[in-house]
């Protein structure tokens, strides 16, 4: 399970950056490539929000590999 939330945050980060990148060079991800039109508010912070996910399940996956490490040492 750890390692399934470390590859899809690492996945969804990755994912954000792109979407990132790709607005500031009027590229629209979700609209294009996805088939999502989302609103205009949502839109503007859609790369943060999955970014955020993605560092959170990746930071979620990294924890639960050291409480899993120091449960085995003791």
């Amino acid at each position: 399970m750890k390692n399934v939330l470390i590859i899809l945050g690492a996945i969804l980060f990755i994912f954000g950056a792109v979407d990132l990148v790709g607005s500031f060079m009027e590229f629209d991800l979700w609209g294009q490539y996805v088939g999502v039109n989302l609103p205009d508010l949502l839109w503007k912070y859609s790369a943060y929000i999955e970014m955020l996910i993605g560092y959170l399940m990746f930071k979620a996956g990294m924890s639960s590999d050291n409480a899993e490490e120091a449960q085995a040492e003791a």
